[in-house]
């Protein structure tokens, strides 16, 4: 009994009936719009649910009964789709497959797998309504970036579940911890990617340069300089710079709390009140005296796809070593050395560094002085960015973006005194 009142074959048949119907309602549909043969519809399907319960159900579910029926029941959709290609050789197997998979929800059902026939029933019949929207999409979605998210799927569904979730060697170096590292900034990185992509004929220069922020804000500081250059409009690129770094300061506070909440509690009050405060500004900036010249950027500056395997791998080996030189300089010259390394590598991309401090744990017991790295990585790295804007843009266009982003590292520079007090 289920509940102690509905005997539990009254549910699970009524839970077969439920199912097999929405498909064959969806394929019913499909029939009537066709003008040609094409199998089963709303009668047929839940038939076919009933024939795999019953059968389950016979035979206790065994597996080999239960394959001998879907043999013959592939055997029949066979025949089908050999007459429906008769008729129109074009014609593809959607419905044979459905049927298919109807069977299976009945055995699905007996088995007491509810979740998982509920979850294929609903999918099933998603997939099979919205076909058109489905076609149009793949006619948008370039093969690249097929290619591209199954690189994202390699990384991440296929490497990542294999490797040892321990630490080795002298430097503790845990090869998943390092492997998650390179899909959570591959990731974001590629979340951001394509968001630019959608948004390319839709959004101007401010919007590109919020969201490369979240993919490489020194990146995006020197194509912004470099279109400042000949755009005429320096506010416009210098308060679009400076909103790129206010979000790297989120979008490193979001990487941190990953792999150390701890240290990303820290840095919290600050980075985010830098990168808000930045944006806000940028965005201001940005749009203050507004002129109807262009405001898109060029596309010879399009981002690369972020999601191909020789840069993950690159970073990956950047991060390693980063980590191990973390520990180094700690071990050998001590926080001033960690400290000037900081300074260096702030010139860069800083994300290998701060990760390495963040995963690795150079500092232990010591939250504060690990945060107070992190803190000077990132205002180095704004004052290497105002230095890139002045040298890309020029004097002229250079100027103003030089100004907002040594203003922002030197604000970005102060939690130091408060994190080395402490």
């Amino acid at each position: 009994m289920l509940d102690g009142r509905v005997p539990r074959e009254v549910f699970e048949l009524a839970l077969v009936l439920f199912l097999s119907f929405l498909v064959g309602i969806e394929r019913e549909e499909h029939k009537a719009e066709g003008g040609h043969y094409v199998f089963g519809g709303i009668r047929t399907f839940p038939l076919l649910g009933f024939v795999g319960y019953g059968l389950a159900r016979l035979s206790g579910g065994d597996v080999i009964s239960l394959a001998i029926g879907f043999a013959v029941v592939g055997g029949l959709m066979a025949v089908s789709y050999w007459n429906k290609v008769r008729a129109d050789p074009g014609a593809g197997a959607t419905t044979e497959v459905s049927a298919l998979l109807t069977y299976l929800l009945g055995a699905l059902v007996h088995a007491g797998a509810i979740w998982t026939a509920v979850a294929l029933g609903i999918i099933a019949v998603l997939l099979l309504e919205l076909r058109e929207g489905l076609a149009k999409l793949t006619s948008r979605i370039a093969r690249d970036e097929v290619l591209a998210f199954a690189k994202f799927l390699l990384l991440a569904v296929v490497i990542l579940p294999v490797l040892p979730d321990r630490p080795f060697g002298a430097f503790a170096i845990n090869p998943f911890r390092t492997w998650l590292v390179v899909v959570a900034v591959s990731g974001l990185s590629y979340a951001s990617y394509l968001l630019q992509k959608w948004l390319r004929q839709r959004g101007g220069v401010l919007v590109t340069a919020l969201l490369g922020g979240a993919y490489s804000s020194t990146a995006t500081t020197i194509v912004l300089a470099r279109e400042a250059k000949s755009a005429g409009r320096p506010s416009l690129y210098a308060g679009s710079a400076l909103a790129a770094s206010g979000v790297m300061y989120l979008r490193i506070l979001l990487l941190v709390s990953l792999f150390d909440p701890a240290l990303a509690r820290s840095l919290a009050p600050w980075f985010s009140g830098l990168g808000l405060v930045a944006i806000g500004g940028g965005i201001g900036a940005a749009l203050a005296n507004p002129r109807p010249a262009a405001d898109r950027p060029q596309e010879q500056n399009r981002t690369r796809n972020p999601l191909e395997l020789r840069p993950a791998f690159l970073f990956g080996v950047a991060f390693l070593a980063m980590l191990v030189l973390s520990q180094l300089a700690l071990r050998y010259v001590g926080r001033a050395g960690l400290y000037g390394m900081a300074t260096v590598m702030g010139f860069g991309d800083v994300d290998p560094f701060v990760l390495g401090i963040a995963q690795g744990s150079p500092l232990p017991g010591a939250q504060h002085g690990a945060a107070a790295a992190v803190v000077i990585a990132t205002s180095a790295n704004d004052a290497a960015k105002a230095a890139y804007a002045r040298v890309f843009a020029g004097r002229d266009a250079g100027r103003p973006a030089l100004l907002m982003l040594l203003a922002l590292a030197v604000a970005g520079i102060l939690p130091v005194f408060w994190f080395l007090q402490s």
